[in-house]
């Protein structure tokens, strides 16, 4: 699953909130999303690391429920919008609660992180440090992100299909 992260506008939020609960109208909204999408400043692409990153970021798990606010809804821990796949919602107020988080996260924390995450758990990904060098590569674009999309007022999608 490749997972992406879009600062929405106000409309769309307003389109996404009106279509909680049908599978259908979600859908057809995130691939009007996905099409139309004109703001590479405000997506982010984490590929596969989407998985690592939210498992660094809570408690091992991919566990929605996962961990503690706010780092839990950088990824996973918002508001899931969908029942077949990942579209996590993420509104204004916690974007920002995210975003100050994630600034507190240097790369020896997310190293001590990583290196709890533990084969044989639910975990089955790579530990070696060149999969951790892709980890460190897309947590700090999602930091990034996040501190874009807090900047400009923003809700946010996380999708993983």
């Amino acid at each position: 699953m490749l997972g992406v992260h879009f600062a929405i506008t106000a409309d769309q939020e307003k389109v996404l909130l009106d279509a909680d609960g049908d599978d259908d109208a979600v859908g057809e909204l995130l691939g009007d999303i996905e099409e139309n999408w004109d703001d590479d400043r405000l997506k982010v692409d984490t590929d596969k690391a989407w998985d690592e990153i939210h498992r660094c970021l809570t408690d091992g798990s991919l566990d929605q429920d996962g961990g503690d606010y706010p780092l839990s809804h950088a990824i996973l821990g918002g508001r899931d919008m969908h029942d077949e796949y990942y579209v996590i919602y993420v509104d204004t107020a916690q974007v920002r609660d995210v975003a100050v988080a994630l600034r507190g996260i240097d790369r020896a924390g997310l190293r001590q992180r990583f290196d709890t995450l533990l084969p044989g758990s639910d975990y089955d990904g790579p530990l070696g440090e060149d999969d951790f060098e892709y980890l460190w590569t897309d947590f700090l674009e999602v930091v990034d992100f996040y501190q874009r999309a807090a900047a400009a007022g923003r809700a946010v999608l996380f999708t993983a299909t």
